[in-house]
């Protein structure tokens, strides 16, 4: 049975894209540490750690990770975007891109704030517009 996170990328389950491509996705967290909180998976591989990958799958990850938090740098105000990869909630491979303000921010213990699905919606539109201008 796929994984969630396949059934997101495969479109059965609605998300809020943030940018794809023929090998890998990108979505906003539902569950956001802060408002841009992108995860992003191999589309194919559903194996549950990143370092099983095979090499051309974990390289193509990054740089496909790469290129989506800078369209996040661009779109959301924050002085960088930081990089989790825990993999113990969904077994599925994903890293967490997330724009931070301080360090504070990848705690993932905190409270998380509430976005109506108009305020995700407008986040995932101007991370993919600036997505596409890369």
């Amino acid at each position: 049975m796929a994984t969630i996170f396949t059934r997101i990328a495969e479109g059965e389950i609605p998300s809020y894209k943030v940018a794809e491509s023929e090998d890998f996705y990108a979505f906003l967290d539902i569950n956001p540490l802060v408002p841009g909180h992108t995860l992003v998976i191999p589309r194919k591989v559903e194996d549950d750690y990143i370092f099983h990958l095979d090499e051309s799958t974990y390289e193509g990850l990054w740089a496909f990770a790469r290129k989506v938090a800078i369209a996040i740098k661009a779109a959301i105000p924050c002085k960088r975007v930081g990089v989790a990869v825990l993999g113990m909630e969904v077994p599925h491979t994903h890293i967490h891109l997330i724009p931070l303000q301080s360090e504070a921010d990848m705690d993932f213990r905190k409270e998380r704030p509430a976005l109506t699905q108009d305020e995700f919606a407008a986040i995932a539109a101007s991370i993919l517009a600036e997505f596409k201008r890369l």
